[in-house]
Order: C-alpha cells, then sequence, then structure tokens
C-alpha cells in the first residue's frame, strides 16, 4: 500500500484540475468503481456520478454492481446503508466525513432506548407500538427496529410501510421527521389530535400518560433544516404573482405547506411529475436548492419554469460538503492503493438493520 495522499493538497486544486484527475482516476479503476450522487448533490460533483437517485435505490444499484468500491456522494447514513446492503467484496466510501444529516443527528440510539423504557411505564411498547425509522437515520437505529419488530421506510413507501405496521400492532414511534410521519398519517386518515409529538429532551417526551394512549402515532421531534423552511405563506405569496402556477412539495416540509400543494411526494416523485408535466408549466417547489435549480436547468427549453420556494437560498449544507476536491482525493487513493474514509457498519448492527430494510422491501413490493 502506498503513502495515503492527504487531503490538504487536494482542498489547493481548482475545480477543473480536480475534474481531469477523477476522471483520470475513474478510466484507470474502471469497473472497480462505483460513483453514486444524490439528486441533491451539487452539479460540480453531481455529474462524475454513475447512477443518481435517492438513497436506498442508488445503494441497491452498488449492490447489484460489479464494483468494488462504492463511493458514495452523499451523506453518512446513505453510505451506511450502501455497506449494510453491499456484497462483503465490496468497500463503501463517504468522501468527507463530515458530510452528516441534521435530521438523522436528532433521534441517536441513547434517546430513543430511553423513549422505549419511558413508554414502558404506560404500555408494553414490545407488544403495542411499532417502531419506524425514516431511512434518513443511522445504522444502530436501524438495527433498534430490526430488534424491536420493527420497519424502515421512505418517502415514496411511508403509506404502505405504516400500514404493515399497524398490521401488526395498535401504535406508532416514528422517527426521526415529524413531518413526513405527520404528513403520511393524515393522508391515511389519521386525525390530527392522534398523532403526538415526542420531544426527546422532556420525560416522557413532555406527553402525559392519556396522551400516549389516546396517540395513534408518536412522533419524534425532528425535521430536516432544508424543508422546515417552507412555509405556507411562501406558496400564498408566488400564487397571488402567478394564479395558475402549480405547487408540488416534499413530505419533509410542513402540514399547512402540504396542505396548500397540488402534489406531494417523494424526490423522484418531483422529478417526475416536473418532467411529465404540460410545456410552459410553471412550478414551485419545495425540496433542496440543487436539485430545483437542476429541473429548471433540464426543463427550460419546454417552456417550463421551475421555482425553489423559499426566498432564501438554502441547500443541504452537509451535502455540500462533498465537493469535486475530496472526490479527486478519494479516487486517486484508491488508484495508489489505499482506501480512505470507509463506512462500516458493525457485523450484529448490519444484520439487524438488514431485517428491517427487508421487511421494508417486502412490504413495499
Amino acid at each position: 500500500m502506498a503513502d495515503t495522499l492527504s487531503i490538504d493538497d487536494y482542498a489547493k486544486l481548482d475545480d477543473a484540475e480536480c475534474n481531469e484527475r477523477i476522471e483520470k482516476a475513474r478510466a484507470t479503476l474502471g469497473e472497480r468503481l462505483v460513483i453514486l450522487g444524490h439528486h441533491y448533490q451539487r452539479d460540480e460533483v453531481f455529474k462524475h456520478a454513475d447512477f443518481s437517485g435517492d438513497s436506498l435505490m442508488l445503494s441497491r444499484n452498488a449492490a447489484e454492481s460489479k464494483a468494488e468500491f462504492i463511493v458514495f456522494c452523499g451523506v453518512h447514513f446513505m453510505a451506511e446503508v450502501a455497506d449494510i446492503l453491499s456484497r462483503p467484496d465490496q468497500v463503501s466510501i463517504l468522501p468527507d466525513l463530515g458530510a452528516g444529516c441534521s435530521m438523522a443527528d436528532m433521534a441517536d440510539l441513547a434517546h430513543v432506548e430511553k423513549a422505549w423504557q419511558e413508554l414502558s411505564s404506560v404500555l408494553d411498547p414490545d407488544e403495542s407500538v411499532t417502531p419506524v425509522t425514516y431511512i434518513n437515520s443511522s445504522a444502530d437505529l436501524k438495527a433498534f427496529c430490526g430488534s424491536h419488530g420493527g420497519i424502515v421506510c421512505t418517502s415514496s413507501n411511508a403509506g404502505k410501510i405504516l400500514d404493515w405496521s399497524f398490521a401488526k400492532r395498535e401504535k406508532i414511534l416514528f422517527f426521526p421527521d415529524q413531518h413526513l410521519g405527520r404528513n403520511t398519517g393524515y393522508n391515511m386518515g389519521i386525525p390530527l389530535d392522534e398523532m403526538v409529538v415526542w420531544d426527546y429532551d422532556q420525560p416522557m417526551g413532555g406527553l402525559t400518560a392519556d396522551e400516549i394512549k389516546k396517540a395513534k402515532m408518536i412522533l419524534w421531534k425532528g425535521f430536516c433544516s432544508v424543508h422546515q423552511m417552507f412555509k405556507p405563506e411562501h406558496i400564498d405569496q408566488f400564487k397571488a404573482k402567478y394564479p395558475d402556477a402549480k405547487i408540488v412539495s416534499h413530505p419533509e416540509s410542513p402540514f399547512e405547506v402540504c396542505q396548500k400543494s397540488d402534489a406531494v411526494g417523494s424526490t423522484e416523485m418531483i422529478i417526475k411529475t416536473v418532467r411529465d408535466s404540460e410545456p410552459g408549466t410553471r412550478w414551485l417547489v419545495g425540496t433542496e436548492l440543487n436539485l430545483v435549480n437542476r429541473l429548471h436547468q433540464q426543463f427550460k427549453h419546454e417552456g417550463k419554469n421551475v421555482h425553489f420556494m423559499s426566498p432564501m437560498v438554502c441547500m443541504c449544507s452537509t451535502m455540500y460538503r462533498i465537493d469535486p476536491q475530496h472526490l479527486a482525493w478519494v479516487l486517486e487513493n484508491l488508484v495508489a492503493g489505499n482506501v480512505v474514509n470507509q463506512i462500516t457498519v458493525a457485523p450484529e448492527e448490519t444484520e439487524m438493520a438488514k431485517l428491517a430494510l427487508n421487511r421494508m422491501l417486502d412490504a413495499s413490493a
């Protein structure tokens, strides 16, 4: 193994030189390498992706490839999912270990285990509560769900997963994103007053025993910092200017925003909705800025106008940490025989997390 190349040297390179180095390294590594690019990635990195999409689809693409090295241009939990679902001979790599997810960080194993213990003072959670974690969560929370009869969901299959969960037990503990849980539950006919928020900084989540007993869904007090910024007044102001415009939002957006939207769905659904719309359509989109800008550029030749919902510029700042410099550093280290920033999930966590993921795949098939 050669001496590891230092990221400090790459930080001094401009994007053009990094692009040349990336392409050269990709050519050298060939089928040994697959680069995954999440939809929210910056264009300078996204253009190098062999596969683009949402986190689960990308991990499945990588696992089915011949690649030895999976370089995930996304965030930490995504690279974990890639490691969980990949073959033993594959290595999952995150170009910048600082690329995390603020939403995922709002639910950690210690707080979830504490919540489970506190719930047990009111009811038997293993008999009456199905834990459901959004895929935007750490591997140990997926493993927690696996070991407690629970399951994982994505923004596209959340409805099916909640159906599966309620068929198992009468209540759901949903984490880390309260908005996805609330929007999905409401669309299934669950009244808002039967969905309570568990504040992990408060004893018993800030809830009374009666509130817990009455609730169908216990929603973790978590959110996406990007989607949390969207407000119903943003939609009102836009419609006042463009009465014929259509609104499409991601279900991580607040309830009031989703209620004012013409369509609500996953990133893939948002892309399909804009792509399949009539030429000349104007869209206000409630999701991450890089994707919205990409949609506008992709479809402007059809006369479609795609606008970002918030008047303030807001992108996924942790996703933005993946830049051409880090990607070039990772790839040239691979060429030199060095694996840097490998993401490895412990075997016992992998087993239980994969159980929860497989339950999801079976339930959403």
